[in-house]
């Protein structure tokens, strides 16, 4: 048997190779089909094998592919970053182009801080993030996560950054009601200032809807206007990572418009390229540019495919076909569709405690007993006992375990093209709920679900 050579997430598993994608389906070398039920890591969003972006690919390869940013601009990033500043809120006009999620995160921190120093606030430099978060695997984006199982390898190497309760109203940190919130999640982000000092603090970043550690919790109506008026008072820039739920995915453009609020800095990646290239960016207010305008007239980042002339092509056809078919008003109706069939399936089974989310950026979190949302306990991997049933029956579905302190807490993101039709949608459900129902009769046999008539 050959060996490999290959470092792959699990050393020890096997992976079918993939072959290739038409619409929502992938398919792999030995012809079977699978439905995209996650876009990949919630990138795909225009689905796969779109003729337009390749033909768009191809015609800036004939042209440049390459040119280093130190030494040339280029049409393609030019129009790029005009069309971010055209689709983005307020005055988020300026636009630093890296290659991945991670970097677009800390490089908003990196001009965060600059943007301080510029202005003589040289003690400025802390970020305050939320515990239950993740904002990507580099160094700096890891310290401003709280992601524990990424974290815990690495924690003598990060920054201690302060950090705040998520609002995740299901298992409120404050034991409120919904129905009685008073914003208390919010709230904590003034107690965390004065706690270290606005003096110290250079910004606030926050994922819209949390992704990776928590399965699309979605914060209460009027969260987002408390921060950023908390914010505002204490002369903290406000950074929102859309990285997961920007362009279209939730069905607004930017995820932020749901709640009215514009943030100073922008962190987006995954749909800006349908994952047709590694790009990502980084948006930037008039404002938080004005002192760097006036000062140093450069942001210290930067990485050898910065702006790259063939990503930006890639990127900015990929704007345009959202744009052209609609696709952002297709993501907030199909997740209405899908949103109904999964509250279908919690209705059904007893391990589906919260059905929840945006658009096409949904989640459902598992529980051994609803009533009292007893969570299972990690080690049982429920997770990824859900996310390989559904995979052997041919659906990609996104795990996301740990929001419990990293102890605890399962869930999974379904997060599919939003090209994705409503015919398409009742067969990833179909599925779904077959893999659901294996998973459900076996921890019954395990003895792993609590008698919840005994609560």
């Amino acid at each position: 048997m050959e060996r490999n050579h290959l470092i792959k997430p699990t050393l020890d598993q096997h992976y079918p190779t993939i072959s290739h994608g038409n619409g929502i389906y992938l398919y792999d070398i030995d012809g079977k089909q699978y439905i995209d039920g996650s876009s990949g890591a919630v990138t795909a969003s225009i689905g796969h094998g779109v003729l337009d972006v390749v033909e768009a690919m191809t015609e800036q390869a004939r042209k440049v592919s390459f040119a280093y940013r130190s030494h040339f601009t280029s049409g393609a990033a030019e129009a790029l970053a005009k069309k971010l500043s055209e689709l983005a809120p307020g005055d988020l006009n300026w636009s630093f182009f890296v290659n991945s999620g991670s970097e677009a995160t800390e490089t908003a921190m990196k001009i965060a801080i600059q943007h301080w120093q510029e202005k003589g606030f040289e003690r400025k430099n802390r970020i305050i993030s939320r515990w239950t978060s993740y904002h990507g695997i580099t160094m700096g984006a890891l310290s401003m996560s709280g992601h524990v199982p990424r974290r815990k390898r690495f924690v003598p190497l990060l920054e201690d950054f302060p950090s705040i309760s998520a609002p995740y109203c299901y298992r409120c940190p404050h034991n409120n009601e919904t129905s009685g919130c008073k914003l208390k999640c919010a709230d904590e982000l003034e107690t965390a200032i004065q706690r270290v000092g606005s003096e110290n603090i250079a910004a606030f970043i926050a994922e819209p809807i949390i992704g990776a550690s928590a399965g699309a919790v979605t914060p209460p109506d009027g969260y987002y206007q408390r921060i950023k008026e908390i914010c505002e008072t204490y002369d903290i820039l406000f950074i929102a990572d859309e990285v997961m739920t920007g362009i279209g995915r939730t069905g607004k453009m930017f995820a932020m418009e749901h709640w009215g609020v514009t943030p100073d800095i922008f962190a987006l990646g995954k749909g800006m390229s349908a994952g047709y290239t590694p790009m990502a960016a980084t948006m930037i207010t008039d404002r938080v540019m004005e002192p760097i305008l006036k000062g140093s007239k450069s942001i210290m980042a930067g990485h050898t495919y910065s702006a790259n002339p063939l990503s930006a092509a890639v990127s900015l056809e990929v704007l345009s076909y959202i744009e052209r078919n609609g696709l952002v008003q297709a993501a907030e109706e199909k997740g209405q569709y899908l949103f109904k069939r999964l509250e279908g399936l919690a209705e059904k089974f007893d391990i589906i405690g919260d059905v929840r989310g945006k658009g096409l950026l949904l989640g459902l979190e598992f529980v051994s007993n609803r009533i009292s949302k007893t969570p299972f306990d990690l080690q049982i991997g429920l997770t990824t006992r859900l996310v390989n049933k559904a995979f052997d029956k041919g659906l990609l579905i996104y795990p996301a375990a740990g929001a419990i302190e990293g102890i605890a807490g399962d869930a999974v993101i379904i997060s599919p093209p939003l090209i994705i039709t409503n015919e398409e949608i009742d067969t990833l459900v179909r599925i779904l709920e077959a893999s659901l129902e294996e998973l459900q009769q076996e921890l019954h046999t395990e003895g792993l679900m609590e008698d919840m008539q005994a609560i």
